[in-house]
């Protein structure tokens, strides 16, 4: 069987996309993941564990969409493969673990979203053209099941058109058709619900 290589330019994209979120104190202790799209059939995905601040040409897997998960990936891979399988024009999936994400995922996981109204950064998001429009991002409760999970995540988030949802008390995934898009969906949707959780602080 041939074997997929993972080119330069998907190794920096990767590379940079962890310095990025590391930066930013969204990745802590080694978690979050981060996938880019090689072909029809196959990503890279960061391996289990590492580092996503200091990643390196080893830290990275290849996954076939329509395969067995290799030893060495995330537990979480099903809920990259997911949205790959289930939306062809999707580059990258990003997750991150941020404050924001964390905490508002917990505290609304009862109403199944964020509901986010009003800002202009909503314009940062593919399809929204005005702060005047309604963002409803979705909340999922958290499983370790992950395949039952993107299943489920599947199912519900079908024709959204938000790029993104979150996990209670987990985090947030978000994506696009290339890294530079999924990077400013996650940096968009991470801003927002920064601004919903300070609004919550000073109400």
């Amino acid at each position: 069987m041939l074997q997929v290589e993972i080119h330069d330019d998907a190794v920096d994209e990767l590379m940079a996309i962890g310095r990025f979120a590391a930066h930013r104190d969204w990745v802590p202790a080694t978690s979050g993941n981060f996938s880019r799209r090689l072909d029809a059939h196959h990503i890279a995905i960061t391996r289990s564990g590492a580092d996503k601040g200091a990643l390196g040409p080893d830290d990275f897997l290849v996954v076939r969409l329509d395969g067995p998960l290799p030893l060495g990936v995330s537990a979480e891979t099903p809920l990259h493969v997911a949205r790959y399988r289930n939306e062809p024009s999707i580059g990258a999936v990003v997750h991150i673990h941020s404050l924001a994400a964390t905490v508002l995922s917990r505290v609304l996981a009862d109403r199944g979203a964020i509901e986010l109204e009003g800002f202009e950064m909503h314009k940062a998001l593919s399809g929204f053209t005005t702060h005047e429009s309604n963002v409803r991002l979705p909340i999922f409760p958290n499983a370790q099941d992950t395949e039952q999970l993107a299943r489920t995540v599947e199912a519900a988030i079908a024709g959204s058109g938000v790029p993104g949802y979150l996990l209670a008390g987990h985090g947030l995934y978000a994506w696009g058709t290339t890294m530079d898009q999924a990077r400013r969906h996650v940096e968009g949707l991470e801003f927002l619900l920064r601004c919903s959780l300070e609004e919550r602080r000073l109400s």
